[in-house]
């Protein structure tokens, strides 16, 4: 599903990221762990083709620079408070990940309009078509992100810190659904900083720190060595070359 190889990125002339190389079957739900700074966002963004990279990416087996549908992919950020200064609604919103099924001067179909319903009621949000995202909670907008995800269709989504500042029953909710999405053959890499967890709910973890510090089952890559490496010393020198 999923093919990251030699991934590396420069933002002038500090290296941000390198040699990054991990593959991704279809159905895997992965925990991206690592400090502020490490890396994390800017791996998300070099898979979406969002920022220049060394090394290659594949998705479903199409090479990053050949891709043309880039909305195979799914990002949702994290939250900022400028997403609330965008006058539009949830339905707005989500349905703007139905753009990849239609030309761009065509208006939405009255199939688009069921898929977004759909996908709200996915994330329990149904009936919120018409409410501005001003009016949503935290926990509430980071649902509506993932129904748009869900409309897109995306062969893999990718989520940073999209659990950020939200309340353990919604995460419970969010959890269920990415459980059941990954049950459907949909590939999740979910970036958090809460290593209990990344411990309970995930089969497999992504260290990252500049570069891939570890990869596998939690109780491995969650040892105190590798987390050493990725939250310690050894992970901040790293960074500083």
């Amino acid at each position: 599903m999923l093919e990251v190889r030699d991934v590396g990125v420069r933002y002038g002339e500090r290296q941000a990221l390198r040699d990054v190389t991990f593959s991704v079957e279809p159905g895997e739900l992965i925990a991206v762990i690592g400090p502020n700074g490490a890396g994390k966002s800017t791996l998300f963004k070099a898979i979406c083709g969002l920022v220049n990279h060394e090394g290659s990416v594949d998705v479903n087996g199409v090479h990053c620079h050949d891709r043309v549908d880039r909305m195979d992919v799914a990002y949702i950020p994290q939250r900022n408070d400028a997403d609330l200064l965008f006058p539009i609604t949830v339905g707005e919103l989500v349905g703007a990940g139905r753009r990849r099924y239609r030309r761009w001067y065509q208006r939405a179909t009255a199939a688009d309009r069921l898929v977004v319903a759909g996908a709200l009621a996915s994330v329990n949000l149904a009936g919120f078509e018409n409410r501005s995202l001003t009016e949503l909670s935290g926990g509430q907008l980071q649902r509506a992100y993932v129904a748009r995800a869900l409309t897109q269709q995306a062969s893999v989504v990718l989520l940073d810190e999209a659990l950020s500042g939200v309340d353990h029953p919604t995460t419970d909710e969010l959890f269920d659904l990415f459980e059941r999405l990954s049950e459907a053959g949909t590939t999740l890499l979910v970036a958090t900083h809460d290593l209990a967890l990344a411990r309970r709910r995930f089969r497999r973890c992504l260290a990252v720190n500049g570069t891939l510090r570890g990869d596998g089952p939690p109780d491995q890559v969650l040892s105190v060595g590798l987390l050493d490496a990725t939250f310690g010393s050894g992970g901040d020198d790293a960074l500083a070359h």
